[in-house]
């Protein structure tokens, strides 16, 4: 076979199979950004489902035992329930126990006492917060979300909630700061043998 003769037949090949050839789609699928609406919609369900509220909410007692508090949703330890004193100091060392407050909203363990944080938009709560300050927090266990604080301390998980897309952690900030302002300025923890 001449060599024109084989070009001849790769040319008539190649239009065989471009004529063969299903047409594709070159258009793009447009992604849109979420809605404010959408986005706090989401951090609802984030917040809902990782069980923000069993620290975060006080409870009151209702006909079925407690129940979350919701005019005070995710406010945090209230300021004004003093915990009772340990009276067995054996109960907070290392690996004994862990103990909760009645609404649980407060723990005493090994690292002395803590209390839940108010994340309602509140000045006493994250009301002043950026989004760099929560990310901080939630990502590098950090108090307040700035460098130079205390870490973030026991029973919250912040090293599981660090894990969270960057998606659903705008979308739970986002759904915090759509929250009711709540004025309570949570006590700061208590130190080991203090409580």
């Amino acid at each position: 076979m001449k060599p024109y003769s084989i070009v001849l037949l790769l040319c008539a090949s190649l239009l065989a199979l471009l004529w063969c050839t299903p047409d594709v789609k070159t258009d793009l699928v447009e992604v849109k950004a979420p809605t404010q609406a959408e986005l706090v919609k989401r951090g609802e369900y984030l917040v809902t489902i990782s069980g923000c509220d069993d620290c975060h909410t006080p409870k009151v007692m209702g006909p079925n035992g407690p129940e979350l508090d919701m005019k005070r949703r995710l406010s945090g330890h209230p300021r004004e329930m003093p915990l009772p004193k340990v009276t067995n100091p054996e109960m907070a060392k290392p690996g004994e126990w862990v103990l909760f407050g009645p609404m649980l909203t407060a723990a005493v363990g090994p690292w002395g006492t803590s209390f839940a944080a108010n994340l309602t938009p509140d000045d006493t709560g994250i009301g002043s917060w950026d989004y760099k300050q929560f990310e901080k927090c939630i990502r590098e266990g950090k108090s307040k979300g700035m460098d130079g604080t205390r870490p973030l301390l026991p029973p919250m998980p912040w090293f599981n909630f660090a894990k969270m897309s960057d998606e659903d952690l705008q979308a739970v900030f986002a759904y915090l700061k759509s929250l009711p302002a709540v004025n309570n300025a949570v006590p700061n923890p208590i130190p080991p043998g203090k409580s």
